[in-house]
């Protein structure tokens, strides 16, 4: 077997060199050399190394592929199995960041404990000792589960120690804390989680193992280590969370075994994370009354409309330029939305300060939401609110015109399970029959037919 040698490599070029420096001599770019293990070159007439298979792969027609059915393995949590696409997939390997204090932990303790009377699970910290794994499993209710807990933070030790248990699920938390006595470099380092991030993956595979990979994230949000990271996963997912909030947000941004984009709502509580079954429940203020600068809409998260409450502050501004505020919605998005107000509804609101939140932290990013924050706008500026039972949702354009948003028969069979009975929703949206049970369903075409409809 030939023996491994580290090498630095330019992030920016591919260059190889012997030793690190601060500047690549290849193309002059500065503090871009990182550590890399690179295997000696084979002798002649040595054999391929093995591989993972059973067989020696080969090139097959697409057509004469025979693929098998995989069973999935739920999680226990309908929420998590809603985001990952049905469940756990053998072999699969999940990267969940998120920030700290957030309930990452928390979260897999408690799946871990769910299915380790199932399955064989181990769960691995790199960050906590096993008595604190074992205190924070008291006060969870968890700790008379049969789970395997192991703390080590060398990746080679770590699978040296799990391939005699055969587990079906392997935590690790957190990928920035394990390493490779391959590389001289420490934990945390890109060259280190991209090494053992490797390793981890390829155990994954060849054993069939399910793996879950914590990882952290910088301050702007992002998972902390190099991008390559997210590449070599199977499924990404994020905890979101409003500092003040109680509500946990697990979205996922690649999943190569489900939809992408779908959203798993918890709430936290002293015994851990709840599912909240009813995410519309917890995003409506639900006043005793109608109030001014409040609409309720419909948005669209994976497979799921959920009813969220967008509310809206229009006051007249004492600065030169006015403030343009937006806490949920996008905030370059909010000028423009004002801007077609004043283009196309002969409303214009440029001496006044605009306040935009949606209820609840929840981050709403798409077009649906342009109707529902031009109403609330002009609900506040108005001091006239909108109707109790009414639920908005539609793209302005910048013509004035609202354009149809997907999904529409079911936001609105969403907003009709809740009870509401009137909705201003784009022409193309709008069912012939004009209703949806009890919910009549006003279709528009123009901003200036939405004004008109909003009394």
């Amino acid at each position: 077997m030939a023996r491994s040698k580290t090498v630095f490599v330019c992030e920016s070029c591919g260059a190889s060199h012997a030793k690190w420096a601060g500047q690549c001599a290849d193309c002059g770019a500065w503090n871009t050399l990182t550590e890399s293990v690179a295997a000696a070159p084979a002798k002649p007439g040595a054999a391929a190394p093995a591989s993972f298979a059973d067989t020696a792969p080969r090139v097959e027609r697409l057509d004469a592929i025979r693929p098998t059915e995989t069973a999935r393995t739920a999680t226990g949590m309908s929420e998590l199995d809603r985001v990952l696409g049905g469940g756990l997939v053998p072999g699969s390997v999940i990267l969940i960041g998120g920030d700290p204090g957030i309930g990452k932990s928390t979260l897999l303790l408690q799946v871990l404990t769910q299915l380790s009377s199932a399955i064989p699970a181990l769960y691995v910290t790199g960050e906590e000792s096993l008595e604190q794994v074992h205190l924070r499993a008291q006060r969870l209710g968890v700790d008379r589960a049969e789970l395997a807990v192991l703390a080590e933070t060398c990746v080679e030790r770590v699978l040296a120690l799990a391939k005699p248990q055969a587990p079906r699920l392997v935590v690790i938390d957190s990928v920035q804390t394990v390493f490779s006595q391959a590389l001289s470099s420490a934990p945390g380092t890109v060259s280190q989680v991209r090494e053992s991030a490797g390793m981890l993956v390829r155990f994954a595979k060849a054993t069939g193992t399910a793996l879950i990979l914590v990882g952290h994230v910088t301050k702007e949000g992002t998972i902390a280590g190099p991008r390559v990271l997210e590449h070599m996963v199977d499924t990404v997912l994020y905890f979101e969370a409003e500092a003040s909030s109680r509500f946990r947000v697990i979205r996922a941004v690649k999943n190569r075994f489900g939809a992408v984009n779908e959203l798993g709502v918890f709430a936290m509580s002293n015994s851990g994370l709840k599912q909240v079954t009813n995410p519309s429940a917890i995003f409506l203020s639900r006043h005793d009354q109608a109030v001014p600068g409040s609409a309720v809409m419909v948005t669209r998260e994976g497979s799921r409309p959920m009813l969220v409450e967008v509310q809206a502050l229009v006051d007249g501004s004492q600065l030169h330029n006015p403030r343009r505020v937006a806490l949920g919605p996008d905030s370059q998005r909010l000028a423009m939305l004002l801007a077609v107000l004043h283009r196309h509804g002969g409303i214009g609101l440029g001496d006044q300060d605009v306040f935009v939140n949606v209820v609840g932290g929840m981050r709403v990013s798409e077009t649906a939401a342009d109707l529902p924050v031009v109403l609330a706008a002009l609900s506040s500026f108005r001091d006239r609110p909108l109707g109790e039972r009414l639920v908005v949702f539609g793209e302005l354009g910048l013509a004035g015109e609202i354009r149809p948003v997907p999904g529409g028969e079911d936001r609105l069979a969403e907003a009709a399970k809740h009870g509401f009975t009137r909705a201003i929703v784009p022409r193309a949206n709008a069912p012939k029959s004009g209703r949806v049970g009890e919910l009549e369903v006003v279709g528009v075409s123009r901003l200036a037919d939405a004004i008109d409809a909003m009394g």
